[in-house]
């Protein structure tokens, strides 16, 4: 079992930064890949970055080159740095990870950080 904690959010202005962090705990040699959703009101839950066990990093088109997704290893936490924010980026950023362990693979989520960027 895997318990992820998010934190950073807030209320920012257009064109600042924020840095989310997600910090896991228990099972976390089990953790494969990581990885930041949002889910703004009334849309569907985006993909937003990915960061894999070897480090390799994919983002979706509309945060290339404003977010960075990171991690430490050696305290289990995963960041995602967000830079120039727009009011379109305003919604509840989730935390997610993967694990495969024992045979049994499984999507943990954390409870959510919420951005607000005004327009």
């Amino acid at each position: 079992q895997v318990h992820l904690v998010e934190s950073g959010g807030g209320l920012v202005q257009a064109g600042g930064s924020l840095r989310l962090s997600c910090a896991a705990s228990g099972d976390t040699v089990c953790i494969s890949d990581m990885a930041w959703y949002r889910q703004a009101p009334g849309k569907e839950r985006e993909l937003v970055a990915t960061i894999i066990k070897s480090g390799h990093t994919s983002y979706t088109n509309s945060v290339k080159g404003r977010f960075t997704i990171s991690k430490d290893n050696d305290i289990h936490t995963v960041y995602l740095q967000m830079n120039s924010l727009k009011p379109e980026d305003t919604a509840a950023y989730y935390c997610s990870a993967d694990t495969d362990c024992h045979n049994f693979e499984h999507t943990w989520w954390g409870q959510g950080t919420q951005v607000t960027v005004p327009g």
